[in-house]
């Protein structure tokens, strides 16, 4: 059957009631098969939720609703059946080029996993939406800008003016996660592909963008394949969920099935693997625990936990400012600045985690690079072990990196796609001197690819070969390779599902008992940080709002924002 517009004279009422019809969807990469003979149907204005691993296939399902598999991927399917009208039909296998630039965008729309890389770097966002609306809408430039000023803020971005202005590379990543959804959403589609659509987004902003989605679902009936990892929006989400392993299913139902009554070990394990957010726990279910030793943690889980030793400062800052230039004047003085961090003042011991929090553009991954100086502070102090690094020069700041690390909040972006990953891992440890031999480097490496979740024979694939999860991973296992002191973990766990976050987390409970290793941990996932942090700060606009003990904080909150962003999370 072709794949152009079809005339749809007589239709049995349950094929009007599917948007659409998936059977037998099968994907291979040479040897290996990524997605293995999926069946399910998406009915029109419902939602249908994909849960699974890391790897598990559910992006590459998705992919292949749009034709953007990799020219490498080899689909066989029996039917993908798209009816947005009763006028229109689609088998999305045989389609065209000219049948997708009618179908992607206006009758399908995507929010990509990774916004970092899916928003032109070359373009302004502005321009992006507006090109979306001109191409699929037929607005005129002037109708386009107002357009994409109105999705802007409804996808509760601050100033939707300054934002329409920016470069991709001016933004926050959730500022650029919001921005994608904009696109995503600004036409209207039949069917909406949310792969991971609130990863990089703090509570408050993930709660609005999710009344956002069914508003749409609600006045438009939309239908909505919803990817995530996050198991408790899942639940609250979807209809009809799917769990993936390994490119199986294992499981299929309704959310309350799946969610009250789950059958299948794997997904059992899946829903003990999510940090509690109403109590601090010491170690976290995995799968491993679960499914293979077919044991329950959760008195493990529940034990209480033992209060840190004192110890001494690991780093002190005192009214730490980081202000960026965005207009000058015509004899090049700057006339007005955003103020991305202001007055910071705080303390991390030695051997312990500060948690912070706050929405996406409050500052929270400028403060963590201004204390590596990865970017320059305007104005204050920083001491790492009692050196102001301030006032050293490049070479001991080059000396000291090695004692310093970060885990970026982009993985895609975080590693060189002409390196084979092995090496990206290896060339910091023979930079700083670590390991006698390029053989014990490689040990090195390769016992690092298995404590995050890897395996050895991935020392040689190259990043565009892993998922994003799995790139993450690789980024962790990089920092950790030059064994640092101090590690700013930003968002390093938010793109990871909750089996690999919970084995990563575990992981770096492990590494700080035996290392000694002192984090700042930043996220918007407020479960995660109360599992992981000694100590709490909330930013709000660049300000630190409050800060404290952290079960002081989730149980006695003081300052109005941090007791929006707790309520969101519940």
């Amino acid at each position: 059957m072709n794949c152009g517009l079809q005339t749809i004279k007589a239709l049995r009422v349950s094929s009007m009631e599917n948007l659409l019809e998936v059977q037998k969807l099968t994907i291979r990469f040479g040897a290996n098969t990524v997605v293995d003979d999926l069946t399910f149907v998406l009915p029109k204005g419902k939602t249908l939720a994909i849960v699974g691993e890391s790897g598990s296939g559910k992006s590459m399902t998705a992919l292949a609703l749009l034709g953007l598999l990799p020219p490498e991927a080899r689909l066989s399917v029996q039917q993908l059946h798209f009816q947005p009208t009763a006028e229109q039909s689609f088998q999305l296998q045989n389609c065209q080029a000219k049948d997708w630039q009618q179908i992607r965008g206006r009758e399908i729309g995507m929010i990509f996993q990774e916004p970092m890389t899916s928003l032109n770097p070359l373009q302004r966002c502005g321009q992006q939406i507006d090109e979306v609306l001109r191409l699929h809408l037929g607005h005129n430039a002037q109708q386009a800008r107002q357009r994409s000023l109105e999705w802007l803020g409804k996808v509760k971005i601050q100033d939707p003016e300054r934002i329409y202005r920016s470069y991709p590379h001016e933004i926050s990543g959730g500022q650029k996660q919001r921005v994608m959804i904009a696109m995503a959403m600004c036409c209207n589609p039949s069917l909406l592909l949310a792969d991971e659509p609130t990863t990089a987004l703090d509570a408050t902003v993930q709660k609005d963008i999710i009344l956002l989605m069914r508003e749409l679902q609600q006045e438009f009936n939309t239908a909505i394949l919803f990817i995530s990892h996050d198991l408790s929006l899942v639940a609250g989400m979807a209809d009809q969920v799917l769990v993936m392993q390994q490119g199986k299913l294992v499981e299929k139902g309704s959310s309350e099935q799946i969610f009250e009554h789950a059958q299948a070990p794997y997904t059992k394990a899946l829903l003990s693997c999510r940090p509690p957010l109403d109590r601090k726990v010491v170690r976290l279910a995995t799968i491993d625990d679960f499914v293979e030793k077919e044991q329950n943690t959760e008195e493990k889980e529940v034990a209480p936990t033992i209060p840190p030793a004192p110890s001494a400062n690991l780093l002190e800052v005192k009214n730490l400012s980081t202000w960026f230039p965005v207009q000058k004047s015509w004899f090049g003085k700057t006339r007005n600045w955003v103020k991305a961090v202001q007055e910071a003042s705080f303390d991390i011991k030695a051997g312990q985690t500060l948690g912070l929090v706050g929405e996406s553009g409050s500052g929270k991954t400028t403060l963590g690079r201004s204390l590596l100086r990865l970017i320059e502070p305007t104005a204050g102090v920083i001491h790492y072990n009692g050196q102001d690094i301030e006032k050293i020069d490049a070479e001991a700041m080059r000396q000291l990196r090695r004692e310093l690390q970060i885990v970026f909040q982009d993985p895609y972006s975080s590693l060189n796609p002409r390196l084979p990953v092995g090496l990206a891992i290896t060339e910091p440890m023979k930079v700083h001197g670590i390991g006698s031999n390029d053989q014990d480097r490689v040990e090195r490496c390769i016992v690092l690819l298995e404590q995050v979740g890897l395996q050895a024979d991935h020392f040689t694939r190259y990043p565009h070969e892993f998922s994003g999860g799995q790139r993450q991973r690789l980024c962790i296992a990089r920092a950790l390779a030059v064994q640092p002191r101090f590690l700013v973990c930003d968002e390093a766990v938010s793109s990871l599902d909750v089996s690999v976050q919970a084995t990563v987390l575990n992981l770096l409970k492990d590494l700080q008992a035996q290392e000694g290793l002192t984090y700042l941990f930043i996220s918007h996932d407020l479960a995660v940080v109360r599992f992981m942090c000694d100590d709490i700060m909330v930013m709000k606009d660049g300000v630190i709002v409050e800060k404290g003990p952290a079960e002081q904080v989730f149980e006695a909150p003081t300052h109005p924002y941090t007791q929006a962003l707790l309520e969101a999370s519940r």
